[in-house]
């Protein structure tokens, strides 16, 4: 009998035909009757009477399997709608028919913040394609919509990678010879000033170009240990881990390191303060500090931007009477100002905490019911500050804005802050990476490494040629202001570029509040000898426009700029 029956599998390794058969006939059965409606409750002839939103009434015979369709066959699915957000107001209120597929609207607008976190957060090998195909939509208030202009708004962030596509293409950047490689060199520590013309028709002829490319790619840094990665540092431990480091048990080396470091990052001071240095960066295992000197970012003062921080590090730099400020953090609807360790002692603020929580609460007795609201106790409210405190840690919002004299302080809290160095794993005993544009003392001059790629591409007519010129190391802002204006030339204004960001170094592009604007021909004569070409150090000079964002992607045709941040 088993075998008269259509589609059986006696080792049930497929279901019969029988039963498939079965169930669309149930479900054509449910859907094909129409039986009478079930009459429409008083209640809610009623409720339709006052005017009142309905959902759709289920008609007996809707949905169910077997034909026999009861109410419970045709109610509402409750898994429907799995976000909880508050319905917009144009939204109607009645959902589809059960048959019917919702769209996809809601589910999009649920994970636009995720959207938003992963685009801050976008990896460093991501393809640019990628990039370009992938949608992102930003609410943030630093946000920058794309731009057209001449030139590119300042970018203070660290570049790891920077990958340039041309329809020409870049072979004369490879293969230096040794006069040209000399020649570069000795321009970058003469600051000399190079000025190309706008077009070049042969650019592997142009020995110009290839020294003043060679002259783009030198940076230089402190320590130097060839055999490990000293930048980035924060996330570093897996590409540092099973690497030599003869410092680890050697107090004695460890105390040498860390004596020739703080040479070497006093040096830079003294150059950032007489204007022979434009700006460094110093990382650390934690964060990193971009120190600027003053002219620089539209400020009047030295200043300093620690990111990211963490409670503990803002504690100490409190007790050690260094004042800053946190721009990015708003309370109580008004911008929080300057903090300071010694500007009140431990009685005044005190004093000043409990005015505010009398302040809070006074709105309570001018409407009579201070006696029936209980008030929350001190220990509450001071906990709660912590824990907001506590919960910024690690975030862009964390960063830390100081300048004037603080940063003198500032250069002497590091130099003897024990947690600056890393006490285990691959990082301990280990200094701070300190990047700089020109020389200091205990400097060693490192190089950018650039490449050139050719590749095919499909296109509408078949196969085209596509160039590209990688560059990746610790790519500070004026390599990449630098290098965007020789391309300009050797490209015939025509190019395009995606840009991979340190991502803790990208709050750093935030506009604290200025006190005036500064006279921008007195700025250039007094950084006149900071080592910048005078088109990089104007461009540095720029006010930031770019928020907690940072340059991906740059495009240029017929010599206007077209970016995206």
């Amino acid at each position: 009998m088993a075998l008269s029956v259509p589609g059986y599998s006696p080792s049930f390794k497929r279901p019969p035909e029988t039963l498939r058969l079965r169930r669309k006939r149930g479900r054509s059965l449910g859907a094909a009757s129409a039986p009478a409606e079930r009459p429409e409750p008083a209640t809610r002839r009623a409720a339709r009477a006052a005017g009142l939103p309905l959902r759709p009434f289920p008609a007996a015979g809707r949905g169910g399997g077997g034909g026999g369709g009861g109410p419970a066959g045709a109610r509402r699915n409750p898994f429907a709608r799995l976000d909880n957000r508050p319905r917009a107001a144009a939204e109607p209120l009645e959902g589809p028919p059960r048959g019917q597929q919702e769209a996809p609207g809601p589910f999009l607008d649920s994970n636009q913040e995720n959207d938003l976190l992963w685009e801050e957060k976008v990896p460093e090998r991501t393809a640019i394609t990628e990039l370009h195909q992938t949608p992102h939509v930003s609410f943030s208030e630093s946000a920058v919509p794309p731009s057209e202009s001449t030139e590119l708004p300042v970018d203070w962030s660290i570049k790891t990678r920077l990958l340039f596509t041309s329809s020409q293409p870049f072979t004369w950047a490879d293969h230096l010879k040794a006069q040209e490689e000399a020649q570069g060199i000795i321009q970058h520590c003469r600051a000399t000033e190079v000025t190309l013309p706008q077009s070049i028709q042969d650019p592997k002829l142009s020995a110009e170009l290839r020294c003043a490319f060679q002259q783009s790619l030198i940076y230089w840094l402190h320590p130097a240990v060839s055999w490990l990665p000293l930048f980035p540092r924060i996330g570093a431990d897996r590409k540092m881990a099973g690497k030599t480091a003869p410092w680890l048990n050697d107090e004695t080396l460890q105390h040498v390191l860390m004596s020739d470091w703080s040479v070497s990052f006093t040096s830079l001071y003294n150059l950032l303060k007489t204007k022979l240095c434009p700006y460094f960066y110093v990382c650390t295992y934690q964060f990193t500090i971009l120190f600027r000197a003053a002219g620089l970012a539209g400020d009047d003062v030295i200043t300093a931007l620690i990111s990211p921080t963490t409670r503990g590090i803002r504690e100490a730099m409190k007790n050690e009477g260094i004042e800053f400020s946190l721009p990015l953090i708003k309370e109580n609807g008004h911008e929080k100002r300057k903090v300071s360790g010694t500007g009140l002692r431990h009685g005044e603020e005190q004093a000043v905490s409990d005015e505010d929580e009398e302040e809070s609460f006074s709105w309570l007795e001018e409407m009579g019911v201070q006696d029936k609201i209980k008030k929350p106790d001190v220990l509450s409210i001071k906990l709660r500050k912590e824990i907001h405190e506590v919960q910024m840690d690690h975030r862009p919002e964390s960063v830390v804005f100081v300048k004037g004299m603080n940063t003198f302080t500032l250069l002497n809290f590091l130099i003897n802050c024990k947690s600056l160095i890393a006490t285990s794993g691959p990082q301990a005993g280990l200094p701070p990476t300190l990047l700089s544009p020109v020389a200091f003392r205990g400097a060693t001059m490192q190089m950018l490494k650039a490449r050139s790629v050719n590749v095919k591409t499909q296109a509408l007519s078949g196969y085209r040629d596509q160039f590209s010129l990688e560059i990746t190391g610790p790519i500070m802002p004026h390599s990449l202001h630098s290098v965007t204006m020789l391309l300009q030339s050797s490209q015939n204004g025509s190019f395009s570029a995606g840009l991979y960001t340190h991502e803790p170094t990208a709050v750093f592009n935030i506009c604290p509040p200025k006190d005036e604007v500064l006279d921008k021909e007195a700025i250039h004569e007094e950084l006149a000898n900071c080592g910048l070409h005078p088109k990089t150090l104007d461009h540095l000079c720029q006010t930031p426009i770019l928020g907690k964002l940072s340059l991906r992607h740059v495009e240029m045709s017929d010599y206007i700029y077209n970016w995206r941040s």
